[in-house]
């Protein structure tokens, strides 16, 4: 994504190793340009592009922190599926597994 011509986020869609799974990677919208939606626009065009190429499923992994990141993940239709404690950067974290089915009514 660019803002006034400079990149301000990017995210990635990977084929996952389970079939019909597209993965959502690496969601970043750098500081400056956070609350401007474009997060929404980088999440809803990974969602556009998966469910145009015909995957069946997205789903993604973060951590609870990320309190931005899961309210866009939420209002896109993803569904915290699972829960799990680990240990990053010398903190204890929660990540997170969300799943969206594509072929579900939520736009």
């Amino acid at each position: 994504a660019e803002l006034d011509g400079r990149p301000v986020g990017c995210v990635m869609c990977v084929r996952d190793e389970a079939p019909g799974t597209a993965r959502l990677r690496l969601l970043l919208v750098e500081p400056d340009a956070r609350g401007l939606g474009i997060g929404d626009r980088l999440v809803r065009a990974v969602v556009d592009f998966a469910r145009g190429v015909g995957y069946r499923e997205l789903v993604l992994w973060t951590n609870d922190v990320l309190a931005a990141a899961r309210r866009i993940y939420q209002r896109h239709g993803f569904v915290l599926v699972a829960e799990k404690p680990h240990r990053s950067f010398g903190k204890d974290l929660n990540g997170q597994d969300w799943r969206l089915d594509l072929h579900g009514t939520h736009e």
